[in-house]
């Protein structure tokens, strides 16, 4: 039996795989076989139990950006051919939109009660209890961003529309740039003069609640060109990668003065006195975020496989936590300076230790529990299904209702601040479920008519 080429008009959608062939194809110009050779074994069995390939597995694309919708439809089908090929799969990856809730969440507790307190005026319990945890969301959300993009985009870099999907992450880039100026404004408002404000809108100076929407704004600026090229780089080369992309970060930062320009330092490899994501710095948390991505994109629907993987990344983060206590000496005044930021711009060890083993520990917790999971837990996972959404919403409401209209800037307890971020975070994922509602009821709503006429 030949394997059909897919067309654009291919019911599995263009670039879909349509015989067991081309599909193990697939799978080995993606390296994962050679990374997962059991897991391969177990493909060709089923494969050749199935050699019409009438049964394909499809996953819809979740949001590849990391902050939200890409341009891609969110029911545009990515082929997973998967090691379970015999099970069909209709909706997003719920993992994903849980592992991005949960960086968000913890985004917002840190921002809703910084946001209307200095954080010398935090009790000590809070500082280590809550605090310090909330740091897991920086590393966790820029993991999710490479995951997200390796699920969503990664099968399509040869398909013959791929140059469409690009430029729908590059105009994606330049709407969140958007929003990140937006809100600059927004963080800015009423505490600073006309003058800082300019400047920081003119990248001399740097926000601190939003300058994440910056990183990835110019990460989605990029970012589209390289994933071909990765799609192609050998396996080896592939899993190496986030090495030298970190040595590079950090040789450049201690041994380059970027023509005097601090400012170019701060977006390429951070500045210490700039709050700011450098692309460098932050480039092998994406890269890993793309490796795992690919193996989640395989393996989501064979549960002992997941369940693999969720143990490889609980296996991880033990050991960066191992790692991590093993250095800390006095750990109390550790995690306090943890809580208030300390190493992490530019990126230290220690902070990243910390950093990074949590949000490998919470990875780890979504892909396990998988679709179960994230229907328990489906606020969270509302928040991550929309993250650029849930962004705008926190921001404008810490910045424009609480500080601005209620006048609650530095005249409450913490305990009042920490009940009003917890407000905040139902009334945000109650604002995304409304909003995804009303869109999906305005996309039927001409279909019906149709129907009528």
């Amino acid at each position: 039996m030949e394997c059909r080429t897919p067309t654009s008009k291919d019911p599995h959608g263009p670039g879909a795989v349509s015989c067991p062939r081309a599909a193990h194809a697939l799978l080995s110009r993606s390296g994962f076989h050679q990374a997962f050779p059991l897991l391969r074994a177990r493909y060709r069995h089923r494969a050749n139990a199935d050699p019409a390939g009438t049964r394909p597995d499809t996953i819809r694309a979740s949001r590849g950006d990391g902050m939200s919708a890409t341009g891609a439809p969110a029911e545009t089908p990515v082929q997973s051919p998967g090691a379970n090929v015999g099970t069909a799969y209709t909706g997003r990856i719920g993992a994903i939109d849980l592992a991005r809730g949960f960086a968000v969440c913890l985004m917002i507790l840190s921002h809703g009660t910084n946001g209307l307190m200095p954080l010398d005026d935090f009790p000590a319990w809070g500082q280590v209890s809550v605090h310090a945890i909330t740091k897991f969301s920086s590393s966790l959300f820029v993991i999710v961003f490479g995951i997200a993009l390796a699920v969503a985009f990664m099968p399509k870099t040869t398909a013959p529309d791929w140059p469409q999907r690009r430029n729908r992450l590059l105009w994606r880039g330049l709407v969140v740039l958007f929003w990140y100026k937006v809100l600059t404004v927004v963080e800015m408002y009423g505490r600073h003069d006309t003058a800082a404000i300019v400047d920081t809108l003119l990248y001399r100076d740097f926000p601190s609640f939003v300058e994440i929407l910056g990183f990835y704004a110019i990460a989605l600026l990029w970012i589209p060109w390289l994933l071909p090229l990765w799609a192609k780089t050998p396996a080896v080369l592939r899993w190496l990668s986030p090495i030298p992309v970190a040595f590079a970060s950090w040789w450049l930062l201690h041994h380059f003065d970027f023509w005097g320009v601090p400012q170019l330092q701060a977006l390429i490899v951070e500045h210490p006195d700039y709050y700011t994501w450098g692309q460098l710095a932050r480039g092998p948390l994406i890269l890993i975020g793309l490796l795992i991505g690919g193996v989640l994109l395989q393996a989501y629907r064979a549960p002992r496989t997941r369940w693999a993987l969720a143990g490889a990344l609980a296996l991880v983060s033990a050991a960066l936590f191992a790692w991590f206590l093993i250095r800390a000496g006095d750990l109390r005044p550790l995690l306090v300076d943890i809580a208030r930021n300390t190493g992490k711009h530019p990126p230290q060890l220690m902070f990243m230790l910390f950093s990074t083993g949590g949000a490998f520990a919470l990875l780890a917790l979504a892909v396990a529990g998988g679709e179960w999971l994230a229907k328990w837990l489906r606020p969270i996972a509302v928040i991550g299904s929309d993250a650029m959404m849930a962004f705008i919403v926190h921001i404008s409401v810490i910045f424009l209702l609480l500080r601005e209209v209620l006048g609650l800037y530095q005249s409450v307890t913490y305990e009042r601040a920490l009940l009003l971020t917890l407000l905040l975070l139902a009334a945000t994922a109650t604002w995304i479920w409304l909003w995804g509602t009303m869109k999906r009821a305005l996309k039927r709503a001409p279909d019906t008519v149709v129907q009528r006429k």
